[in-house]
């Protein structure tokens, strides 16, 4: 590409999942904003890449990117990579953006690796609706909020605080089913699936190792008021109707299993 910015995703570990699209602009860049040039520099050599770099992590970024917009400006191209998956994808590269775009200046997105993506596929979690919320909240009354959406959840977590989320999470919900996901693509790979209070015990006896992606479930639909349901189906029953089929209207209308209602029925 002509003058501008090249966001180029990174290998999350296996180094062989680079694309030839992010090669190919990281040969052609002018020079190359990093995370950690020494982790960048061992990927280009892997490559027989020569290339201009500079750091570009958030301690320096609002300064750097006032510097790379800069040379842009003056005709170069420039490369962002961050030391594993998508640049911005809790990782530095926002400001850089939003400053290259505020310039009228060019950003291409290249496709490529991605922990989040890949967790949430080995999961094996619905993918239909989904969000991700980068590192799980540390404060428990904001990680159980986070657990009543009715999507499936991808979240990073620190490996010594995965049992504790888990914890909190199964506090919520002991069934809900999760996917801990550690060393995606590398030597050392692990999915573990299973329910809340399951992993949660896992973990509790030792902390997982490695980089991890928590995968959880959506908060199963909220059912009608059981009390005032069977209230209602004791109502048309006493008035003739039969039990069964009254069970079904009063189901359809407020949500509550038939089943549910039938047999608390029979329970009273």
């Amino acid at each position: 590409m002509s003058a501008g910015l090249v966001v180029c995703p990174t290998p999350i570990g296996n180094l062989e999942d680079i694309t030839l699209r992010v090669l190919a602009a990281l040969r052609e860049a002018d020079v190359i904003a990093c995370e950690d040039t020494r982790r960048t520099r061992v990927l280009l050599d892997r490559y027989g890449v020569d290339a201009t770099l500079v750091s570009y992590h958030e301690h320096n970024e609002r300064g750097r990117a006032l510097e790379l917009v800069d040379r842009m400006r003056g005709g170069a191209t420039v490369a962002l990579v961050s030391d594993a998956g998508m640049p911005l994808v809790s990782d530095p590269g926002y400001v850089l953006v939003q400053a290259c775009v505020a310039a009228g200046l060019a950003v291409e997105v290249l496709p490529g690796p991605s922990a989040v993506l890949s967790a949430l596929v080995a999961s094996a979690l619905p993918a239909d609706r989904w969000r991700f919320v980068g590192f799980l909240p540390r404060k428990a009354g904001e990680l159980r909020a986070l657990v009543t959406a009715p999507e499936t959840t991808v979240a990073f977590e620190s490996p010594g605080r995965v049992a504790g989320s888990l914890k909190t999470l199964a506090e919520v919900d002991p069934d809900r089913p999760v996917a801990v996901c550690r060393e995606l693509t590398k030597v050392h790979e692990e999915v573990a699936r299973g329910t809340a209070a399951e992993l949660a015990a896992r973990y509790a006896e030792a902390a997982p190792k490695g980089e991890v992606v928590v995968v959880f479930g959506g908060a199963p639909e909220a059912e009608g008021d059981l009390d005032a349901a069977v209230a209602a189906l004791r109502a048309l029953v006493d008035a003739g109707a039969k039990a069964r089929p009254a069970a079904g209207v009063v189901s359809g209308l407020t949500g509550v299993s038939a089943n549910a209602l039938y047999k608390a029925l029979t329970q009273q």
